[in-house]
């Protein structure tokens, strides 16, 4: 077992080698390279396979023997500073090693297919290597100087990654909103770290827990000194996972590829905030306050999140803000001191959002043959609906997905969401009010995020398109030239052009045209560009390909099983939380998860149906929107005023504009942040140039003025000379005279 523990340094580098070996490939025999660049792909799946077999030893060791194991060596030395570097492995270093990595092969599977038709592919699996290896080393570092460097470089992933389409505008401002956004965190956490350095001398997390608990105890420390460095380190979370108020970046960030989102914007990195706040708990939970704080911004990203969902358009903005949500009951788990419940949901909730992000990667996939590649239009809601019978493998998946984010057994959300529920109201009634209503939202809105999606016609018959289809090449390679002219002019709907001269379906008038049921029989595909022959082109949605469908189809077990997890039937103690006793018992806390099942049935019952009464609303108000109506403006205006039979024109409005506008949030920080900086520079600008060199320019300016006046008086003639000398003189000793009078 120790052998095991000693070549645990292995998790975070195993990945590197392919982005290495990609970006010097691409440097020296570019052409070569991209030849045999699926075996890239290949490469990245085996490699990361290692790590979650490797990362599963490790955590059946643990569950078996309740142990903990840390390595350190020193990098730094001086007299009165040391600086070491290391690996910790812990419960919470496994059950994250284990999310990157299972998560990860299933997307860098899914990856293959879904951006095969891109010139950047080598460049996304280069990304993607190096994100796992930097999401790796945060969550086995030792020290939070250690954290903090892996912090910036899964930073730095996530700013390539969301801008990884950066020819595109709304894509780069996305990256750079991501970046800046997070960096105000990230600030905050690095003073954070050197509060607490300043108060025990120590980055290392046992030195760090075990002096700070005796200073706490004895009473040796400033109370609000360190209660605003906890406050600063929790930025650093606040940021990365996405919680109110830096939470603007995240359906921006959706800007990206749909796999990422469904990496590390669903299931890793947003959770890094959730792993740091659980890893500096042991800080934080003798801290007056800290705790209250941190529920506090639990609850409101819980609530601002699902409501922020209710009328999104972008099914992947959509996904973003429920992300968001339930990632604000993770951290509200935490701040009433549920180590367990947090961390639980945090495993379940990974593994149905990456179901959901990569069945909304198949319906893109496919409405992309419809549409063009035009995010607005492929990712659009109101322009899909009636896939059922066209992508039903797709569909259950996300309905699979769908049902376990709102809370309906036996599936895996359902039973980490009702410990978080449960737990609230012992810690607070007002939370627990808004955390209950919150899960009825969820259930609502994703619902009708199912219904708009799948559900009823084929909504995109009835839009209005110019016919002109973009290429799918949007990216430049940093290595290569990439799309041309030639290869958009191959994706154009020659068929669609075609069959309009005969009388056929078009998307070039307003006039609406039935469609026949053979029609997609009749269309082939139109493209000729070697090595892309997947990419098909129809009338209709067609279903993924096998490998993108293999990890929807794993997840789906997943989303299935995994709640049992944590699950106690037989023992008073469930596996979870014996796999957690070393950092319960850490929390001093007593490890034994006992269950009343009478209290839990009861419980189950009340949480179900207020997810079910949601489901219901959801159904009752969008169900119809499809199966009423075959007239366009007759979908418009429902698809406007449908909610108008319960509330009244002035409720709908605010809460749609509420949804449409992010909370006006975005808005606030544009008008008093953005603007009120860009004032204020303007006005040190001016302070600079006009004050501050103004003076100096003037001293100059004013001797230069003098030279010339005295220059134009001088005539030569020494008589004149002494004249002024002696009339200069005999002024200032009047003026002296006077003033000593």
């Amino acid at each position: 077992m120790e052998q095991i523990y000693q070549y645990a340094w292995i998790i975070p580098f195993l990945p590197l080698p392919v982005p290495m070996l990609i970006g010097l490939g691409l440097l020296l025999f570019p052409t070569a390279t991209k030849s045999i660049r699926r075996m890239w792909a290949f490469q990245s799946v085996l490699l990361l396979s290692i790590v979650m077999i490797f990362s599963m030893n490790l955590s059946i060791q643990q569950i078996n023997s309740s142990s903990v194991y840390q390595y350190v060596w020193s990098w730094i030395i001086n007299n009165d500073f040391s600086l070491e570097f290391g690996y910790l492995i812990d419960p919470l270093t496994s059950i994250m090693s284990i999310l990157i990595t299972t998560v990860g092969i299933m997307v860098l599977i899914y990856s293959d297919n879904y951006m095969s038709h891109d010139h950047g592919y080598l460049r996304f699996f280069a990304y993607m290597s190096f994100f796992s290896t930097s999401m790796l080393g945060l969550v086995t570092s030792s020290n939070l100087i250690q954290i903090y460097i892996f912090w910036e470089l899964v930073g730095i992933c996530s700013y390539l990654l969301i801008g990884f389409w950066f020819t595109r505008p709304v894509a780069a401002k996305a990256c750079q909103k991501a970046f800046v956004t997070n960096r105000v965190g990230d600030f905050g956490l690095l003073l954070g770290i050197l509060g607490f350095y300043w108060v025990t001398g120590s980055f290392e997390f046992r030195d760090l827990f075990q002096i700070f608990n005796n200073l706490i105890y004895n009473n040796e420390v400033n109370f609000v000194f360190v209660t605003l460095c906890a406050v600063l380190l929790f930025a650093g979370a606040v940021a990365k996972s996405a919680q109110f108020p830096l939470h603007v970046w995240l359906p921006d960030a959706m800007e990206g590829p749909t796999p990422i989102s469904a990496l590390i914007h669903a299931a890793t990195m947003v959770a890094a905030g959730i792993f740091l706040v659980a890893r500096l708990m042991p800080l934080f939970i003798v801290i007056p306050h800290i705790m209250n704080f941190i529920s506090l911004i639990g609850i409101i990203t819980v609530f601002l999140g699902a409501t922020l969902a209710l009328a999104q358009k972008d099914i992947k903005r959509g996904l973003a803000y429920s992300t968001m949500s339930q990632l604000g009951y993770m951290m509200l788990a935490l701040g009433m001191g549920s180590y367990r419940s947090a961390l639980f949901h945090l495993i379940t909730h990974a593994y149905s959002k990456a179901l959901l992000f990569l069945g909304s990667g198949s319906v893109i996939h496919s409405m992309e043959t419809l549409v063009g590649y035009c995010p607005k239009k492929s990712q659009n809601m109101v322009l899909m609906g009636g896939l059922t019978k066209h992508v039903p493998i797709t569909k259950n998946s996300f309905l699979l997905g769908t049902l376990s984010l709102c809370g309906i057994p036996p599936l895996a959300c359902f039973w980490s969401k009702d410990e978080i529920l449960n737990d609230s109201w012992l810690y607070s009634p007002i939370f627990a009010i808004i955390a209950w209503s919150t899960a009825g939202l969820t259930a609502f809105y994703m619902s009708r995020i199912y219904l708009l999606t799948f559900e009823g016609h084929l909504n995109v018959h009835f839009q209005n398109y110019s016919g002109k289809r973009n290429t799918p090449f949007y990216s430049i390679s940093l290595w290569g030239k990439e799309g041309s002219k030639k290869s958009n002019k191959n994706f154009r709907l020659v068929t669609l052009l075609k069959m309009k001269k005969k009388g056929g379906p078009s998307f070039f008038s307003n006039k609406v045209s039935k469609f026949d049921e053979n029609v997609r029989n009749m269309i082939q595909p139109v493209l000729s560009i070697p090595n892309f022959a997947n990419i098909k082109t129809s009338l209709y949605p067609y279903e993924s390909d096998n490998t993108m469908l293999f990890p929807i189809l794993i997840l789906i077990l997943f989303t299935l099983f995994v709640g049992f997890l944590g699950i106690p039937f037989n023992e008073d103690v469930d596996i979870l939380s014996k796999w957690l006793t070393p950092s319960i018992n850490l929390l001093h806390k007593n490890s034994n998860n006992s269950i009343d099942w009478y209290e839990f049935c009861k419980d189950a019952v009340f949480s179900v149906s207020i997810a079910s009464f949601g489901i219901f609303i959801a159904f009752f108000l969008y169900q119809p929107v499809y199966s009423s109506f075959q007239n366009l403006d007759l979908i418009n205006s429902f698809v406007k005023m449908g909610p108008k039979r319960i509330f009244s024109d002035k409720i709908k409005n605010a809460i749609y504009d509420w949804s449409y506008n992010r909370g006006y949030i975005d808005a606030f920080y544009g008008t008093f942040l953005t603007a009120g900086m860009r004032k204020l520079a303007e006005f040190t600008h001016f302070f600079d140039r006009r004050i501050i060199d103004g003076i100096p320019n003037g001293v100059g300016l004013m001797s230069f003025f003098v030279a010339e006046v005295i220059k134009s008086v001088g005539g030569g003639r020494i008589s004149s000379y002494l004249f002024f000398y002696f009339s200069y003189v005999s002024i200032f000793l009047l003026i002296y005279y006077f003033l000593n009078l």
